[in-house]
């Protein structure tokens, strides 16, 4: 582990990381467990192993397991159709949208209505909202990135099917509790807030590249790239995630907070097929569901090729089978979901690894930056 050790070091000493968690498991076992830096950017608060941080949409991941968790508890398949459960859905009414197309981005509900966007505090209204928006697509038939839309939607639908309060809720009493997973999404205690780190925008707006498109297209307010950036309205300043009011309102979309090591414990129950320490925490077809391949190519919001499972993004793979990319490194079976601004974390099935990168100090971009791929392709040299 020293060629990852030295990179994490890297990210401090020349690319200005402020505070930082690594945690990488393999095979039941955490193999290592880096921190450092600072929670605040005056420099006054240490970073240490067990500092919570806003982790933007990692949260994605825990929410779609609560929601294929809550799907099987009440005996409902992926596969059915969501309006046998929301029928005032019109995206789902007016089609035959599953849930596996749902949670894989595939609804058609990436962006509201210039006219049709309440506030993101606004549960009741945001919902309303949702069920009278017209797809941008087709649904289920193809898909594009819900950077915010997303979480509603898999909150209602955790709350029809189990009768809990929020799906945070239910996160946090059916799944994370039970499995020791340091991540909350809302309900924060005082404890945990204590832990928080503060997250900082970027410094400087510096796009990957492959980015490029989609930075063109927020530009147009039109585009399906800007309005689903603003669908629902309200947290306009990267730094409103660090309010109170959004931190505890459980948006499962990208409200989480949580610990490297819990994010990477998590990602290796579902490395180890549901199972850790002899327990299984997850049935398994929750597990088969999440890794299960719902939709690859060009991307409506992010404009560039994606791949989704029921709930997490893989790597698409091109015509000779190839990976056009690897943010969740060699295997095709990985998946994991990252965080914008550079938070990352994934789980490996073939290979028993799950990696989780949690900081505070965000980057331009809403997909992995090289802070945490160099670590990545480093883990897979080293082992």
């Amino acid at each position: 582990m020293e060629e990852i050790e030295k990179l994490f070091r890297h990210n401090f000493e020349e690319r200005g990381e402020l505070g930082a968690s690594l945690a990488v498991w393999r095979n039941g076992e955490e193999i290592l467990s880096l921190h450092a830096g600072w929670r605040d950017r005056d420099e006054s608060e240490p970073w240490t192993a067990d500092t919570l941080c806003p982790v933007w949409s990692v949260t994605k991941g825990p929410a779609a397991i609560a929601t294929l968790h809550a799907l099987h508890e009440n005996g409902i398949s992926p596969s059915a159709r969501v309006s046998e459960v929301w029928p005032e859905l019109r995206a789902a009414r007016d089609s035959r949208l599953t849930f596996s197309k749902l949670l894989a981005h595939g609804a058609g509900l990436a962006a509201l209505g210039p006219e049709n966007r309440p506030d993101t505090l606004n549960y009741s209204a945001v919902l309303s909202a949702l069920e009278q928006q017209e797809p941008n697509w087709e649904p289920g038939k193809a898909h594009g990135y819900h950077p915010r839309t997303h979480g509603y939607l898999l909150d209602e639908i955790v709350r029809r099917v189990s009768g809990a309060r929020s799906l945070g809720s239910y996160w946090a009493e059916e799944i994370a509790a039970p499995a020791k997973i340091d991540f909350s999404i809302g309900e924060l205690s005082s404890s945990q807030l204590d832990r928080l780190a503060a997250v900082v925008p970027p410094k400087i707006q510096r796009p990957n590249p492959e980015e490029l498109p989609f930075y063109r297209a927020i530009g147009d307010p039109d585009s399906i790239a800007a309005s689903a950036f603003g669908s629902p309205s309200g947290m306009r300043a990267l730094s409103d995630i660090n309010k109170l009011e959004y931190l505890q309102a459980g948006l499962p979309s990208l409200g989480g907070v949580g610990s490297a090591s819990g994010i990477a414990r998590f990602y290796q129950i579902l490395a180890q097929a549901g199972e850790l320490d002899g327990i299984r925490y997850l049935p398994r077809p929750v597990v088969e569901a999440a890794r299960s391949l719902q939709f690859s190519g060009d991307d409506k919001t992010f404009l560039i090729p994606t791949a989704f499972a029921a709930g997490f993004m893989k790597d698409p793979v091109g015509p000779d089978g190839k990976k056009i990319r690897q943010f969740f490194g060699p295997s095709l079976q990985a998946f994991g979901q990252p965080g914008a601004g550079g938070s990352h974390a994934f789980a490996d099935p073939e290979n028993g690894i799950s990696f989780a990168y949690v900081m505070n100090q965000m980057e331009t971009g809403v997909l992995p930056n090289r802070k945490s791929l160099d670590m990545v392709d480093a883990l897979y040299r080293e082992l």
